[in-house]
């Protein structure tokens, strides 16, 4: 007691120190100051510890009530933030606008450690109260912020470290600070980007709160980054006139407020009307289509759609990965794959219907074999359109009326993919939503389950799979209880499952209840519409005046395409820009004209082996956004990763060496990353 006296001593003496000689001291110049308000504002002493200060149950459920939203919003990516930390001595914190903790992500041990700190539901950290710490100091700095350790006012408080960020709401304004508190004597830089992308995704969800009887709008000028954090975000009102928008759109229209940007309408920001960009939206199967900005040389990709509220059926507006994820393509999928019980002409992501005879007889094929509910596993090389079938598949099936929930096994970290596909009650972990929650088992009762690169799923979670698809009975985590589930099982994969299953890497009985029937989907090579699909994807990309010439059509059929349709889009994209409304010729090929098409077979087996022979890979678009939304550490590595393929000329064995490891470990981490590599010229 007499060591911590002393050493509470010492820290009042330093900190009275820094203040009198007027911040000389080296060190957070955030910190300095609100060392300076604590003692000349609020009359603190650091010499004094204060008890917590925990303010009335009834006081804090009236807080909790007016800050549901928010609440609600922050909730999953709270959870999400903890389990990405993987420290049991941290806890997540969301405060409201006077420091008073409103909800809390912490392990039972720590939660108890950290109680007669006051940081507990009820804690008030405001400055006034608890001097400098994370959570008040960024409220009262209105800027993100680490206090370690010794920075804190109070000598109480510095066995912990605090670091903390503001989270805006619609309007621009300060509705919370989300904080991460640890034990951690570390720099807190990398906690302060998670929290950065915590905060922008519990605004984004916001938005989408609030403003569900808005159109939401999704644009970037790369589109890429299209359904990623990185997006502006706008809420378009029926007449055009914008109602919110988050930060990134602020800053990509080099606008400054809110009240800037409340003042116009969707035709003054961009070169079209709300109607337009919606019908091109949904005619793209809410791929990103072009939309230049109003009066200046600026080209952006965007997406919009019909708000929310406007969803004709639950099963319409159900979203197919999740919280967090991507918006989801159901809406089109409604009109634009319902088969009636005959073959019929598919729409593909971002193209017109197709009338590839293989692809119409596998749909007829799989609409019989759904008829008496088999399973069907669905085999094709990236970018292929696996899910998009899937999506037709399920608008033939007995349940079409049904939502159709897809699961990517692959984005989905391995900590989160178990309570993900069967959920949990409430109470089953600190920091669980209080009603618990249904996983995506669950949730496609009545409709279909898709799973997407199924091989990417871990063995002992292929187990729990097999056991829910054996008795069709569901158990959330945390509970013995059962629930049974009906549905149309569809899962993909561009890997060989049969090899996987040889080398124990996918189990047999599981692989052998996927496979009802195996339907391999054709790549674009292979297509025999391919020249149609050409000729439909360089409409949406560059508009209906963009024009083909001969020289450039006879690369465009020759080419292998081992990124398939993905690909396709993005030298489309790519070519409509360079010619800029002239007609497209082979100089505005330059990623094709200048190489010989790979063979189909070593297409094949670069993409879906990465092959050790692909040491000198020429890039595949390996920006192209991938099928789902990554969780934010993958889409920040991802991010990181593209910008090394771009340094060192897409030289896969140069970034391997950059990187201090092997080209099968890079290898596998760009194909966890939906980063795809052709094989070598």
């Amino acid at each position: 007691m007499t060591l911590t006296l002393r050493q509470g001593d010492r820290h009042a003496d330093r900190v009275l120190d820094v203040v009198r000689r007027g911040f000389h001291e080296e060190g957070n110049d955030l910190v300095t100051r609100s060392w300076s308000r604590c003692l000349n504002q609020y009359q603190l002493d650091p010499g004094r510890p204060r008890e917590p200060v925990i303010i009335a149950a009834s006081a804090l459920q009236s807080r909790r009530n007016q800050h549901a939203d928010v609440i609600e919003c922050a909730r999953y990516e709270m959870t999400t933030l903890y389990q990405q930390l993987a420290d049991a001595e941290s806890a997540v914190v969301l405060t409201d606008t006077d420091g008073v903790i409103v909800h809390m992500v912490s392990s039972p041990e720590f939660a108890a450690e950290a109680e007669p700190m006051g940081l507990r539901a009820g804690g008030m950290w405001g400055e006034a109260e608890a001097g400098t710490n994370g959570m008040g100091t960024c409220l009262a700095a209105a800027h993100p912020i680490s206090v370690r350790r010794e920075e804190h006012f109070f000598s109480q408080f510095t066995q912990l470290t605090c670091s903390a960020v503001p989270v805006f709401d619609p309007s621009g304004e300060i509705i919370a600070v989300l904080d991460v508190t640890s034990r951690s004597s570390l720099m807190q830089q990398h906690v302060l980007v998670l929290l950065g992308m915590t905060a922008r995704m519990i605004e984004n969800r916001l938005i989408d709160k609030r403003f569900s009887n808005a159109h939401p709008l999704h644009f970037h000028s790369r589109p890429e980054f299209v359904y990623t954090l990185h997006e502006g975000k706008l809420a378009v009102g029926d007449d055009g006139r914008i109602l919110a928008a988050n930060r990134s759109a602020l800053f990509q229209l080099g606008l400054q407020s809110m009240d800037e940007i409340r003042t116009q309408r969707i035709d003054d920001l961009f070169q079209t009307s709300l109607e337009d960009i919606v019908q091109r939206s949904l005619s793209s199967s809410f791929h990103p289509v072009v939309a230049y900005r109003a009066n200046a040389a600026l080209r952006f990709f965007a997406v919009a759609r019909r708000p929310a509220s406007d969803a004709a059926t639950p099963s319409r507006a159900t979203r197919a990965i999740g919280a967090g994820a991507a918006p989801i393509v159901a809406e089109a999928g409604a009109d634009a794959f319902r088969a009636p019980l005959r073959p019929m002409p598919m729409r593909a992501p971002g193209v017109r219907t197709f009338k590839d005879a293989r692809l119409v007889a596998h749909l007829d094929t799989a609409r019989r074999v759904v008829a008496r509910r088999t399973p069907v596993l669905l085999c094709g090389e990236t970018g292929s359109g696996k899910e998009v079938f899937a999506r037709a598949i399920h608008e033939s099936s007995p349940h079409a009326e049904g939502a159709f929930v897809a699961v990517n096994c692959a984005s989905l970290p391995e900590t989160l993919i178990e309570s993900e596909l069967f959920g949990y009650k409430a109470g089953a972990f600190t920091g669980a939503q209080r009603s618990g929650r249904r996983g995506k088992i669950l949730q496609a009762d009545g409709g279909t389950l898709f799973l997407d690169e199924i091989a990417d799923m871990p063995l002992e979670l292929q187990a729990r799979l097999l056991r829910v698809l054996d008795e069709r009975q569901v158990t959330p985590l945390g509970t013995e209880e059962t629930h049974p589930v009906d549905f149309q099982l569809v899962s993909a994969s561009h890997q060989h499952l049969p090899s996987l299953v040889r080398d124990g890497r996918f189990r047999e009985d599981l692989y052998y209840r996927l496979a009802g029937i195996e339907l391999d989907l054709p790549p674009l090579r292979d297509r025999s519409d391919k020249r149609e699909l050409i000729h439909d994807v360089l409409k949406d990309e560059g508009g209906s005046d963009s024009r083909l010439g001969d020289d450039a059509e006879r690369v465009l059929m020759a080419y292998a395409w081992p990124g398939n349709l993905r690909q396709l889009r993005h030298v489309l994209r790519s070519a409509a820009a360079l010619a800029d409304g002239k007609t497209i010729t082979r100089e505005h090929l330059p990623s094709l004209a200048a190489r010989t098409a790979p063979s189909p077979v070593s297409a094949h087996a670069a993409l879906a082996a990465a092959s050790e022979a692909a040491e000198a890979s020429d890039a595949v678009p390996a920006d192209a956004a991938p099928a789902v939304k990554l969780n934010p550490i993958q889409a920040n590595e991802r991010q990181v990763l593209l910008q090394m393929l771009e340094q060192h000329r897409w030289n896969v064995s140069n970034v391997a060496k950059a990187l201090d490891v092997s080209r099968n470990t890079l290898y596998r981490k760009l194909h966890k990353l939906h980063i795809e590599i052709s094989p070598p010229d």
